[in-house]
């Protein structure tokens, strides 16, 4: 009971934290470097549900107000505020693109991805697309969103950049 608690006060401490920090776009967590306080029973699932003590959050807005606050240090995830950091458990990626607008032609064209959280996030040099080999030998695509934070491409996404590829010539090959 204790445990469960000191839990729902971090949560609430935390929520707390990231309305106050979000009332002007995302608060700089990049700049955060608050003291562990121990791993919190949240998870995001690889279908993009947040989960709370085995419990999906069914809130849109407060899964929108935690993911301004998460961070990823060492290949690990965070919950920070200026005076807390606490860990959850991410599944593979911490969001999903799951709209996709394209503008201009050719060269010219620009792709930009609108998140699970409904951020949207324009695919360039800061924001690449990157592949990975999935276990059944196909490709895997994430955008980079920010600081080292990925959104995993749902497959209907994925079908639509497929549809956008090109056969070029590179090299004489």
């Amino acid at each position: 009971q204790k445990a469960n608690d000191n839990a729902a006060n971090r949560l609430e401490g935390l929520t707390q934290a990231a309305r106050n920090a979000g009332t002007k776009g995302l608060p700089p967590v990049y700049l955060w470097n608050p003291p562990f306080c121990g791993d919190l029973d949240m998870r995001i699932a690889s279908d993009g549900t947040w989960f709370y003590l085995g419990t999906p959050i069914g809130r849109p807005a407060l899964v929108r107000l935690f993911s301004t606050v998460l961070k990823r240090e060492d290949g690990k995830y965070f919950l920070v505020t200026p005076v807390e950091k606490v860990g959850i458990r991410v599944d593979d990626a911490p969001f999903l693109a799951v709209e996709m607008q394209q503008d201009g032609e050719g060269a010219d064209r620009t792709l930009s991805f609108r998140t699970n959280v409904d951020d949207w996030v324009t695919c360039d040099a800061e924001h690449p697309l990157r592949f990975e080999m999935a276990s059944d030998g196909g490709l895997t695509p994430y955008l980079h969103v920010r600081a080292d934070l990925w959104a995993k491409v749902t497959r209907a996404i994925y079908y639509d950049l497929v549809e956008l590829g090109e056969e070029r010539i590179v090299d004489g090959r």
